[in-house]
Parts: structure tokens; sequence; C-alpha cells
């Protein structure tokens, strides 16, 4: 990117949740934001608000699990707003339900938006960025790309299978010499619109397990990990170091303690109606901007990520303070 224009960034399931605050937090950078995601009232909230912030817009509505829709949004915000040099995939799909009571029919559609989206958004990137030898792709994974938890097994089966995705094609950037860059941001639980609109079969209204965070944490990271590319995975969220690690050292307590916890975590006490409408298939009307019904339980900030984000400012402070209690020791000594 040249000095003389602005950062061109397409972000997909921009209409609402994590990608809207990402649209919003790249805007206050007075970025040109691509808006992908198929409500187009939303959208075009999202747009007037990325303009208000600093930001020019272009709303490019698509469904991402439609390959060629998405090549088609991906052209018009090169055309509008010049090359793209960060995309963000972040759209994504989910059904609240054991097992044995998602159709086939959904497991696919699952599938489609939150695994295959990023596969085709991924694919619309690179056609662009690898013959420029510029760019930087952000997937927006999850501690559920590490942690399988009961009820969202569709979900959690997409974000294992992007982490899979993303280490292949970064394999392989780096056999070809490629300067391009991707990365993935594991995000925890978020206040997000999407528990008011996931297709659910539960007896009560799903929630994200606590502690919850704002989607402006989430957006905060995003824009972090596209500007520091190097970087080859962020985690957010102290829930999220906590999940991935014990997973990875106990992954049989964490079996137990899920199947004891993880379906009353996942539930408000208010009962659902099974005629709530969702949005699987077809987008809802309406917008419903960037926060879910959990504002009054949402952490504004993470003291992890402030911690895992200025890590080599931290060592170099710890590393002093260890020399520093060391010499004084010796000293004494």
């Amino acid at each position: 990117m040249t000095d003389d224009r602005r950062l061109v960034v397409a972000v997909t399931g921009a209409s609402s949740g994590v990608g809207r605050a990402t649209a919003q937090a790249f805007a206050r950078k007075r970025a040109a934001v691509g808006l992908i995601a198929r409500g187009v009232d939303a959208l075009q909230a999202t747009e007037a608000e990325v303009v208000s912030l600093g930001g020019r817009a272009l709303a490019a509505p698509a469904d991402v699990a439609d390959a060629q829709a998405l090549e088609q949004a991906a052209e018009a915000i090169e055309q509008e707003l010049g090359p793209i040099d960060v995309w963000v995939n972040n759209a994504m799909a989910s059904v609240f339900a054991p097992v044995s009571e998602i159709s086939p029919k959904e497991f696919r559609r699952v599938t489609e938006v939150t695994y295959l989206g990023v596969v085709y958004g991924t694919l619309c990137a690179l056609r662009r960025m690898r013959p420029r030898r510029a760019g930087v792709i952000v997937q927006v994974g999850s501690a559920l790309a590490y942690r399988g938890i009961p009820l969202q097994s569709a979900y959690c089966a997409s974000k294992h299978a992007i982490q899979g995705f993303t280490e292949s094609l970064r394999c392989e950037l780096m056999h070809e010499g490629s300067p391009v860059r991707v990365t993935m941001v594991q995000l925890p639980a978020l206040n997000t619109p999407q528990f008011d609109v996931v297709r659910t079969r539960l007896p009560r209204h799903p929630q994200p397990v606590p502690p919850i965070y704002q989607p402006e944490v989430a957006a905060r990271a995003v824009v972090a990990a596209a500007e520091q590319p190097a970087r080859r995975e962020w985690w957010v969220g102290v829930s999220t170091a906590f999940t991935m690690i014990g997973n990875t050292l106990a992954p049989g307590f964490a079996d137990r303690y899920l199947a004891r916890t993880g379906y009353d975590a996942q539930q408000t006490q208010e009962t659902v109606s099974p005629e709530r409408p969702d949005n699987l298939y077809e987008p809802l009307p309406d917008d419903r901007g960037a926060h879910g019904d959990f504002d009054s339980q949402a952490h504004e900030r993470s003291a992890q990520w402030l911690a895992t984000r200025h890590r080599v400012a931290l060592g170099g402070l710890g590393l002093a303070a260890l020399t520093g209690a060391l010499g004084a020791l010796r000293r004494r000594g």
C-alpha cells in the first residue's frame, strides 16, 4: 500500500457482531472498508457508520456460501475502493442443538457458511494478493477451534476445519516465498446479536458462555492482527487461553466438565418459542447492530489481551526486574 491511499479492507459478516465492530474499528483508522453480508438493511446501516467514523465504505451484499457471489463482491470492492490490502473472514452460522437433533441439511449449511465461506473468501483474497505479492488474510476463529463443546457441534467442527485449512495455507505460502500473510484470531464468548437470530432447539434462550466480552474487544484484536501479520495466531480473553491450554493438558477432564456444565452455561432462564425465526438460510430483516442482549455482563477490556498485545515489552520489563533482583541478591551476598 502506498502512503497516498487508504488501507482497503474487506470484511465478511460485516452487518452485525464482530464483523460490524471490526468495520467500525478500521473506519476509525480511516480505512476504506468493503462490507460483505446477506442482510441489505444492516449492511446499509454499517456503511453509514463507517462513513460517519471517517472511513470510506461499500456495501457488497453476498452469501459467503456462494463462491461466485463472493467473487463478484470482491470485484466490486476493488473497482470502487481499490486493491484489497486486508481480507477478514468472519461470517458464521450455527445451530444450537444436540447432534441427534441437527439434520444433514443443517450440518451442510453451517459448514458451507462457517468453514467453506472462509475457504471461498481466502481464495478471493489470494487471487488478488499473490500476483501483487502483498496482503494480509485474517481468519476470525474461536477457542472452539481447539475445543468442541456440547450443543454446537456443527459450528465447532467448522472452526476446527478453519484451523487446519489455515495451517496448510500458511505452510504453502512459506514454501513459495510469498509475502502474503495469513493469521488467525481465536476469540472468547462475545456479546453479539447471533444469540437472538441463531437456529436453536434448546428449551431456553441461548447465550454465550461466561465470561462474556464485547465485540469491540475482538475487533481490536483483528485490527492488531492485520497490522502485525507475522504473528501466526492471537488469543483473546483469559477464557480462550485457559480453554486452549487446559484442553491440551487435560482433554478428558474438559470432556467431563463440559458434559456436566455445558448445557446450562449456554442457556438463560428465558424460554424460547419453537416458532422463533432464525437466519440460518435467509437474513432476518432490520438492523441489530454489533451488540447482543448481554451488555450488563460483558467486559469491555481484556487484561489477557493487553498482556499478549504487548508481550515483548512486558517480557523486557520482567527480564529487567529479574536482573535487578538477582543483582541485589548478589550485592547482599
